[in-house]
């Protein structure tokens, strides 16, 4: 099984730090504007699955209704929308984001993806504007799926939301394996976290 997740958010919410996450194990809080699609292999059930993971900086002008954020989508199989529980506007900005993103799949007559809702920074709980019950109650009424994570903290439960969005994608059936496409942007992980690594010591 082969598949693409992009991961969108507005900026600072840790999208970058939530993906780094999940492919090295590390928490890495500082980066900059860079465009990446990752690729990501591990086995579960017996099958291994591959996850082709587009982490992109946030800008207005991508958000809706751009050549770009409609090649987003129709590249994507899921989502993955982060905000962050210290900032109510990258939360209303996630539910916006739901909305671009079911009315550009309509405009494309594709299926509706798996998205999955991500309160990211619950360790900064002291500095909490968004309330857990907001998140679901946002997740159950745009019928999509909800996690609170602590990038900084806690692998595990960003590893969950990953496995969480493979479990819905299995459910549509997703076992075509299909080229990443963008070619032009895709970067070299070990380049990248070669430079991370060096610029965190």
């Amino acid at each position: 099984m082969e598949a693409n997740i992009v991961v969108l958010g507005t900026e600072s919410v840790g999208k970058s730090a939530l993906t780094v996450r999940l492919l090295t194990r590390r928490f890495i809080g500082e980066y900059g504007d860079i465009e990446s699609i990752y690729s990501h292999s591990f086995i579960a059930d017996g099958r291994e699955i591959t996850l082709n993971i587009w982490d992109s900086p946030y800008s207005e002008d991508s958000c809706v209704e751009t050549s770009l954020f409609q090649k987003k989508v129709r590249w994507a199989d899921s989502f993955v929308l982060v905000y962050s529980i210290c900032d109510r506007a990258s939360f209303n900005s996630v539910s916006r984001l739901i909305q671009a993103i079911k009315s550009t799949k309509d405009y494309l007559e594709a299926d509706k993806p798996p998205i999955v809702i991500v309160g990211n920074k619950r360790d900064l709980h002291h500095r909490r504007t968004v309330l857990s019950e907001e998140g679901r109650l946002l997740a159950l009424n745009t019928d999509c799926h909800f996690y609170e994570v602590s990038a900084a903290e806690n692998y595990h439960s960003v590893l969950m939301v990953f496995h969480g969005l493979v479990d819905r994608m299995k459910d549509a059936k997703l076992t075509t394996k299909r080229p990443l496409r963008f070619k032009g942007i895709v970067k070299s992980m070990s380049a990248v976290f070669a430079r991370r690594r060096t610029d965190s010591f």
